[in-house]
């Protein structure tokens, strides 16, 4: 599975806003983002004037990057968004959400997306009593994610559960911390996501 690897801290400094992409340390002082802010290289500090384009692709860049993807998965699940009824922009926002790696990240088993991309890869994780391994997997309103038994005593994993207060658990997710299990209520509109994103501008550039 091809990845990203990378320093993390200079993707947030190239898209001018923190992505949250290493977990607790975002929260904390020692953010690189916050204590240099300028983009990376040479000519970061100068910041010119950015075209239409320019803006359009450094919306999708930010959500690209957010989420973990690279260009060929980003492009085919927008492709799978614009093949759906309503709003292609809202609907690719939610297909994101839907990943198992993200529910798993959401509900606070993890992190960071990329350590819960790592634990699901690992086959930690239950989908409904049965084993997914595939971060990619779509879940669905009324499914349930839990902890395997044997991956709840994994310190890391009891840590992130204790902070997941910091993040903010979403509406549409119900996580029972005592039984290492969430559920999804329901699949959740644009309107539940708090992704600040002008999907609108992606669209635009997958339209050209």
């Amino acid at each position: 599975m091809a990845r990203y690897t990378e320093a993390v801290c200079r993707i947030c400094r190239r898209e001018n806003t923190k992505l949250f992409l290493k977990g607790d340390r975002c929260y904390a002082g020692k953010c690189a983002f916050e204590r240099r802010s300028t983009a990376p290289g040479q000519h970061g500090t100068r910041r010119g004037k950015i075209s239409e384009y320019g803006l359009q692709l450094r919306e999708k860049q930010k959500v690209k990057r957010s989420y973990g993807l690279l260009e060929k998965q980003f492009r085919s699940l927008f492709e799978k968004a614009e093949a759906q009824k309503g709003v292609t922009g809202a609907n690719l926002l939610v297909l994101l959400e839907r990943r198992l790696d993200n529910i798993v990240y959401r509900l606070g088993f993890a992190s960071s997306r990329s350590q819960a991309r790592q634990l699901v890869c690992h086959g930690h994780f239950l989908v409904n009593g049965r084993k997914v391994d595939i971060p990619s997997f779509l879940v669905k309103g009324g499914d349930s994610v839990s902890l395997r038994d044997k991956s709840r005593k994994i310190a890391f994993i009891q840590d992130s559960l204790e902070t997941v207060v910091r993040r903010g658990l979403p509406s549409w997710l119900d996580l029972d911390k005592a039984a290492f299990a969430g559920t999804v209520k329901e699949l959740p509109s644009r309107e539940d996501l708090s992704v600040q994103v002008t999907e609108q501008l992606i669209v635009e550039l997958y339209s050209k």
